[in-house]
C-alpha cells in the first residue's frame, strides 16, 4: 500500500511542478493581458483602419492595410516630431542621471539627520503632479511677466516685446528639459544612494590611502560596482523620457499650435484625438512604442554582453 502511495505520489509530482508557477503567475498575467495586452491590440488593429467618427459612431471597420504607416513615412512633419522625440529623451536621460548621480553622491556624505531633511525636500520635486509642475516652469519663462524674463529684462538682455521662448524650438525644449530633469533626478539620487550605501568601505578607504582621487575612486569602484544600479535607472529614464507628453503638450504651442514642437506623444494625441483620424494616431503611437522596445532591447542586450565579457 506504501508503495503504490509513494508512486501514484511520484507520478502525480512532476505534474504539479509543472502547472504549479503557472498557476501563481495567472493572476499577473491576467492583469497583463486586460490592462496591457489587449489595448495594445487594439491600437495596432486600429492602425491598419481608416477609422473615424463615423466608424466608432457605426460600429464600422474600414481596413487600409498599410497606408496609414505609408502617410506618415511620406510626412514631413514624421522627420521634426521624430528628431524632437530623440534629441529631448537623449538630453534628458543624461542630464537626469548625471544630476542624480551627483546629488546622490553629495547625499552619502552627509549625517543621518541632515540627509533625511535633505532627500525629503527632494523628494517634493518627484512627488509634485507634472501638470503642477509644468505651469510653475511656464510661469517662470512666461513672456512678458516670467521672473526669469524680467530679470534678464531689468539687466538689459532681453526685450520682452520681440522675446518668446515658447516660440523657438530650441528654447521650447530648454525648458521642457529643465522641467522633466527637475521632475525625474529624485528617483536616480534616491537610487543611487541606496546603491552608495551598500558599498564596503573599506574598499573605498584602501583606494583613498592608495592616492586614487575622487573621480578614479567613482569611475574604478562605485561605478562597476553599481552597474546593475545605473542600468535600472537609466532605462527607466529612457522609457519614460521618450514617452514624455504632459510636460510638452501644457507649454505654449505645445498643443499642436506650433507644429515644430510637436513630439511622437503630442502628435499622435493631436492626429488621433484632436483631428478624430484613430487609425493614423495609432499607427504614431505603434511606430513610438517599436522605438521605445527597440531602444529598450539594444541597451539591454549592450549591458548583457559587457556582463558576459567580464
Amino acid at each position: 500500500m506504501t508503495l503504490l502511495s509513494s508512486g501514484r505520489r511520484s507520478r502525480v509530482l512532476p505534474h504539479r511542478r509543472v502547472w504549479r508557477p503557472w498557476l501563481l503567475l495567472a493572476p499577473a498575467l491576467a492583469t497583463l493581458a486586460v490592462l496591457l495586452i489587449y489595448p495594445l491590440g487594439r491600437v495596432v488593429y486600429l492602425s491598419t483602419q481608416d477609422y473615424g467618427l463615423r466608424e466608432l459612431n457605426l460600429g464600422l471597420s474600414n481596413p487600409v492595410g498599410l497606408d496609414n504607416y505609408r502617410a506618415i513615412f511620406e510626412d514631413p512633419l514624421l522627420r521634426t516630431a521624430l528628431v524632437n522625440t530623440v534629441v529631448f529623451a537623449v538630453a534628458c536621460v543624461f542630464l537626469t542621471v548625471v544630476l542624480g548621480t551627483l546629488v546622490a553622491l553629495l547625499l552619502v556624505r552627509l549625517g543621518t539627520k541632515l540627509r533625511a531633511v535633505v532627500t525629503t525636500a527632494i523628494m517634493v520635486a518627484w512627488a509634485m503632479p507634472a501638470v503642477t509642475g509644468t505651469y510653475v516652469w511656464v510661469f517662470i519663462f512666461d513672456t512678458p511677466s516670467g521672473i526669469v524674463m524680467r530679470g534678464l529684462d531689468k539687466i538689459g538682455m532681453v526685450d520682452p516685446d520681440t522675446t518668446n521662448w515658447f516660440v523657438d524650438r530650441l528654447s521650447f525644449y530648454s525648458i521642457a528639459t529643465l522641467n522633466v530633469v527637475h521632475h525625474g533626478f529624485p528617483f536616480v539620487a534616491v537610487t543611487v544612494l541606496a546603491g552608495l550605501m551598500t558599498l564596503p568601505g573599506e574598499t573605498m578607504e584602501s583606494a583613498r590611502i592608495d592616492g586614487a582621487n575622487a573621480w578614479q575612486r567613482f569611475w574604478n569602484i562605485t561605478f562597476p560596482m553599481l552597474r546593475p544600479v545605473f542600468a535600472v535607472v537609466t532605462i527607466l529614464s529612457t522609457i519614460w523620457d521618450f514617452k514624455v507628453f504632459t510636460q510638452v503638450f501644457l507649454m505654449p504651442g505645445g498643443d499642436g499650435a506650433n507644429r515644430d514642437v510637436l513630439n511622437l506623444g503630442t502628435w499622435s494625441y493631436i492626429t488621433g484625438i484632436s483631428q478624430k483620424e484613430y487609425g493614423l494616431g495609432s499607427a504614431i503611437a505603434v511606430l513610438l512604442t517599436l522605438l521605445l522596445l527597440l531602444i529598450t532591447i539594444v541597451y539591454l542586450r549592450s549591458m548583457f554582453k559587457e556582463d558576459e565579457l567580464r
